[in-house]
């Protein structure tokens, strides 16, 4: 049962943790449940069928990143597994050659977890820091790489403060020191929402996950480069390749290829549409409330994502008056925000934790409109005004934090 919202309407503004599966997608993913259910390790026709359907699904995602070959996807659980596979399976391949890791220290939690319990194994990591919008400090990169570097991981966006690295930059000052360092980058929360070029980019492995595109949760995928080589966290199974062991998902990979597809015919209207509501509610928080600052880069940042803290409210208190507005937004990423605790992204960024958890992130997506981002520019900062009424802070805090400041 849903609560009633206050609201006239409810806007969902948090496609960062999440996104609705598209039509188009359900409709694709329904025979493969009832109708073409096979084993697609089985010899029959019914196996065979549910196989073409995820080599057909791994071209349309391999066709999305622009991989030379299917072969490259491997299909997994969803993005932390895609993590956890690309960092052990690399750390534990390529241990003889080195057991140096490089990555930031804004990475997504199922990055740093396996980082930290491969330290506990004898590997040591480096730690990057990022500037004040999370930009990778390029220097610092350039010092840490080693010649026994065996993988640098950097993600392509940040989901808590938006900002997109420079990573073909990244990747040329990782090559020119070590040739033979692989570079692994966490692409999920930009796939769906900007375009994402893995040839390009020159990186060595990609992780994905369907359900931040409009796909169904719990499938994901591993890009790797043709020779770069994983050992396995399942065993036991041939499928994909060897590297992942379990029977397929069926119509999670088909819903996952059509929402691939989906994504390509989309993406430039995407793109153009949902930076504009970003920019809106932009402006309409600049004109209409004081005493906030935004987080991430300004312009070097994914198109349909908006972060900003909210000083002299509490933060906690701000997404319940929300909710009861209709307005379905988050703090932070959808990994921590109920960890009540300081985030390592904005502490990294240099936000001090007594005004972090005003941290609000907007995050629009392909279902919003014009009316959604009107309410939404015309609700928050009376949402806001309200709360700063009862809060316990006042208006010498943010003084004070100005100062501090400069």
């Amino acid at each position: 049962m849903f609560f009633k919202k206050q609201g006239e309407r409810t806007v969902y503004l948090d496609h960062i943790a999440t996104t609705p599966v598209a039509q188009e997608v359900v409709d694709a993913m329904m025979p493969y449940f009832r109708e073409v259910f096979g084993n697609p390790t089985s010899l029959h026709s019914f196996g065979q069928q549910a196989k073409k359907a995820i080599n057909t699904a791994r071209e349309q995602v391999a066709s999305l990143i622009s991989a030379k070959t299917p072969e490259e996807v491997v299909f997994t659980s969803g993005g932390i597994e895609a993590n956890n596979l690309a960092i052990k399976g690399v750390a534990k391949s390529y241990e003889k050659k080195g057991r140096h890791i490089i990555a930031t220290s804004i990475e997504h939690h199922s990055i740093l977890h396996p980082c930290k319990s491969l330290e506990k194994e004898g590997f040591e990591v480096t730690y990057i820091n990022v500037d004040k919008y999370g930009l990778v400090n390029k220097d610092e990169l350039n010092e840490a790489i080693r010649p026994d570097t065996i993988l640098v991981s950097i993600g392509h966006s940040n989901r808590e403060i938006g900002t997109v690295q420079h990573i073909k930059e990244l990747v040329s000052i990782v090559k020119a020191k070590n040739p033979k360092a692989l570079f692994h980058s966490d692409i999920a929360p930009s796939c769906g929402h900007m375009p994402v070029d893995v040839q390009d980019l020159g990186i060595d492995l990609a992780s994905i996950t369907a359900h931040l595109m409009y796909g169904p949760k719990g499938v994901g995928a591993l890009w790797t480069r043709k020779g770069v080589k994983l050992k396995p966290l399942l065993e036991g199974g041939i499928q994909e390749r060897g590297v992942r062991a379990g029977t397929e998902n069926v119509p999670g990979i088909v819903g996952f290829g059509a929402a691939a597809d989906l994504t390509q015919k989309e993406m430039s209207d995407r793109v153009s549409r949902l930076s504009g509501y970003r920019d809106k509610i932009r402006k309409a928080l600049e004109e209409n409330l004081d005493m906030i600052e935004f987080t991430g880069h300004p312009t070097q940042r994914l198109p349909h994502h908006l972060s900003v803290i909210v000083h002299l409210i509490e933060g906690e208190a701000m997404l319940l008056r929300l909710d009861l507005q209709g307005i379905e937004t988050a703090s932070g990423s959808a990994c921590v925000s109920t960890a009540l605790k300081q985030s390592h992204v904005i502490a990294a960024v240099g936000i001090p934790k007594e005004v972090s958890n005003g941290s609000l992130v907007f995050s629009f997506g392909r279902d919003n409109t014009d009316k959604d981002v009107d309410y939404v520019a015309q609700e928050f900062p009376k949402v806001i005004k309200k709360l700063r009424e009862i809060s316990p802070f006042d208006r010498t805090n943010w003084d004070n934090y100005v100062k501090s400041k400069h």
